[in-house]
């Protein structure tokens, strides 16, 4: 990989990273910064019916989930930022082959050339 691709990757992953952060803040924000009152909309003083509560609570927690896969593709991006640097990124992880510049350009936090990650992936189901 020349200097020019590895500069084109960075930039991609810096963009990445940059989004997450935002979507994590605000997914955060909007999730755990309101209280059950303000996220149904009902500023009255009534109680809550169960129902409402239970769809309120479901709401919150796919978001909170969402969050979770969001910082799992940063902690991704982020790792693979520091491979960059110590100059280990681009070679698949389980046959130190050069991964394509294709997929990286796709998928710039991938550990693996698409061989060995359809074998993973077959392997996983």
């Amino acid at each position: 990989m020349n200097r020019l691709q590895k500069a084109k990757i960075k930039s991609i992953l810096l963009k990445m990273r940059e989004d997450l952060i935002s979507k994590i803040k605000y997914i955060e924000k909007e999730t755990l910064r309101k209280s059950q009152k303000e996220a149904s909309g009902d500023l009255s003083g009534y109680s809550f019916h169960m129902a409402d509560v239970a769809s309120d609570n479901f709401e919150r927690e796919l978001s909170l989930d969402l969050a979770e896969n969001e910082r799992e593709l940063l902690r991704k991006i982020e790792d693979s930022m520091r491979r960059l640097k110590e100059k280990k990124f681009g070679d698949c992880q389980q046959c130190s082959k050069s991964i394509t510049m294709k997929r990286l350009s796709a998928v710039p936090y991938a550990l693996m050339c698409i061989t060995c990650q359809k074998e993973e992936d077959k392997k996983s189901k």
